[in-house]
Formats: C-alpha cells, sequence, structure tokens
C-alpha cells in the first residue's frame, strides 16, 4: 500500500499521505479498514517514527483516517480531496448564525470540511465537545459566549490553530478573533438616538443573564448613568405588561414578541406610546409593526472575515463593525 522513492523531490511524509489516499481512490482500502502500524511503515520502509507520524496526523487532522486507543489507525472517511477540517462550536443556532455560517462556508471554497457543533450554554457540553475533538482539526474556531474560564479548556488545543468569535474575555486575549465589542456598540448607538429616548420616561434592558454578554450591561448603564435616565434592568419580559412611556431595549426575539403582543390588547401604540430596539437585524423586523429599530453586528461580513483570516493564516485580533437602522418603532 505504501510506497516510498528517494530523490523525487517530495518529502516522504508526503508520499505516505499520496500512497494511502491513492489506495482509497482505488478501492483497496475502504471505510472502516485498519491501516497498516506506525511501526510497521517506519520498520518497512526505514523511515523515522515522526515522519510516519507526521502522514498520519495530516490525514487525521483532515478527518480522513481516526486513532482508537489500544487498536491503531482506521479509515473514517473516504473523500480524499478534503485538504483541511474546521470545528466550529457556536453558542446556538437562530438566523443570525446561521448568515454568519453560510457567508463563512461561502469564503472558505472547495476542498475544506466544516463541522459545527452547539454548546448551548453549557460549560460540560462545552469542555466535552473540545476535549473529544482535540487533534481531530486543522482549525478550531470557538464561540465562547458568556462562559467564564473557558481558557482553562480552549489551552490544550494549539494556539495557533485557534479562532475566538462574537465573544472575547480577558483570559482569551492572545487568541487570534473577530469580536463584537458589546459595550461600546450599545452606548454609541443609544447615544445616536438620545434624541428619540428622551421622549420616554424610562429605559428598560431585558437582558438573561445566562445568554447575553455582559458588555451590553455594561454599555447601557453607562448610557444611562451618562444621561441621567430612569433606567431598569429585567431578566424576562415574559411576564412584564408594557406602559406607557417606556422604551425597551431587547436582546432576543422572544423576549421582543414578548413586548409586542400585548400592546394591542393595552391599547398602546408602538413608538408613540411605547418604544422598542431590538438587537441583531432581520428581515422580519424591517416588516413587522412597521419596522423594528435594531441594533445590529454584520453577521455576513463577520463569517467572510473569519474565513479570510483562516486562509491567509492571520493572527490578529479585529472588531466586527455594527450599525444602527432607524425605523417605526422609536
Amino acid at each position: 500500500m505504501i510506497t516510498i522513492k528517494s530523490n523525487i523531490g517530495k518529502a516522504k511524509y508526503k508520499q505516505i499521505v499520496n500512497s494511502i489516499e491513492d489506495a482509497i481512490a482505488a478501492g483497496v482500502i475502504k471505510n472502516g479498514d485498519r491501516l497498516p502500524s506506525i511501526n510497521a511503515i517506519k520498520e518497512e520502509h526505514a523511515l523515522s517514527r515522526d515522519t510516519v507520524l507526521m502522514a498520519f496526523n495530516e490525514l487525521k487532522n483532515r478527518g480522513i483516517i481516526q486513532s482508537i486507543v489500544g487498536k491503531g489507525y482506521f479509515v473514517s472517511s473516504e473523500d480524499i480531496h478534503v485538504k483541511q477540517k474546521i470545528f466550529l462550536l457556536f453558542d446556538e443556532l437562530n438566523a443570525f448564525k446561521e448568515d454568519l455560517y453560510n457567508s463563512f462556508l461561502e469564503q472558505l471554497g472547495e476542498n475544506i470540511h466544516v463541522d459545527i457543533f452547539f454548546h448551548h450554554f453549557n460549560k460540560d457540553i462545552f469542555s466535552k465537545l473540545i476535549y473529544d475533538n482535540i487533534g481531530a482539526y486543522n482549525y478550531y474556531v470557538i464561540m465562547p459566549a458568556n462562559l467564564s474560564d473557558t481558557n482553562s479548556v480552549i489551552k490544550n488545543l494549539p494556539s495557533d490553530r485557534v479562532y475566538i468569535l462574537d465573544q472575547i474575555h480577558d483570559d482569551l486575549a492572545h487568541y487570534a478573533a473577530i469580536y463584537q465589542n458589546f459595550e461600546d456598540a450599545i452606548y454609541q448607538n443609544l447615544s445616536k438616538v438620545k434624541h428619540l429616548i428622551h421622549k420616554y420616561d424610562k429605559l428598560v434592558l431585558v437582558f438573561p443573564e445566562d445568554k447575553q454578554p455582559i458588555g451590553m450591561l455594561k454599555g447601557f448603564q453607562r448610557f444611562c448613568e451618562t444621561y441621567k435616565l430612569p433606567n431598569m434592568v429585567i431578566n424576562s419580559a415574559k411576564h412584564i405588561t408594557p406602559s406607557r412611556g417606556e422604551v425597551y431595549i431587547i436582546p432576543d426575539d422572544k423576549n421582543l414578541l414578548y413586548i409586542i403582543k400585548p400592546l394591542k390588547s393595552k391599547n398602546l401604540s408602538l413608538a408613540k406610546d411605547v418604544g422598542v430596539i431590538s438587537y441583531n437585524d432581520s428581515l422580519l423586523k424591517e416588516i413587522v409593526c412597521g419596522g423594528i429599530t435594531t441594533i445590529s453586528t454584520d453577521f455576513n461580513s463577520m463569517g467572510q472575515r473569519l474565513a479570510k483570516m483562516i486562509l491567509n493564516k492571520e493572527h490578529k485580533q479585529i472588531e466586527n463593525p455594527n450599525n444602527l437602522i432607524i425605523r417605526n418603532s422609536l
């Protein structure tokens, strides 16, 4: 199965890789078949163990082979055209993350395989997914969300192959990242519409602290302190009845519906009686109730820029742009 030639201008580890690829393409070995051991290849071809291991690691990172402790290496995929494999860990899937994911895939191009996972804001799931996939991918894209002490897990990965997405914490500052500055985004964008906000009596931030970034809360509090505005922070709008003179800043769609739904039954008008600013723009928010004002980052841009960083092996931290879209809810 393995053919090694000298003086042909090709590294010997790469010849091992190509030999296994050719054997898979020819049907000599198939999914689930066991490969010769590292020691067997080493002795047969008078190679160093490191040379054989380098070849196996490349195939493993591309998802073509897998190792089973105590048993050896086995073919796990017959897709030999995959050149790189990326581990993508999101907190959850929603319309905005789907836009990010699709733009990321489009920018990567062919022969790069992406596996997507979700931790659902659970530290145990987050840790297990990373530990279970150490060494199995070329790159690791990780969305830590608001989970604490994530570096204790992430540090087990090669630091030059890790990219942090969306939220970046102090202990992750040495990793490449593309992120949102939630504190500045909410402070600066609320400042742009303070003339409209002043029409209301009180600002209310709906802030589910188990899912939302702390920077959002800090930016809201800084804005209210700067402009001396009465304000309140609540965890959920599920059991809240909006009152005339309130303006709500809402980070998620479920709480947005909790605020909008009772307005008609209470004879309250959106914008005139109750204001709404939502996070993350979507087609639905362009249409519902004549349009909802939003603060939103560009998730398509985030996905495209992330792909370019990986393709170009850039190791930098980039703040993703955000913008305010004023509509009829304010």
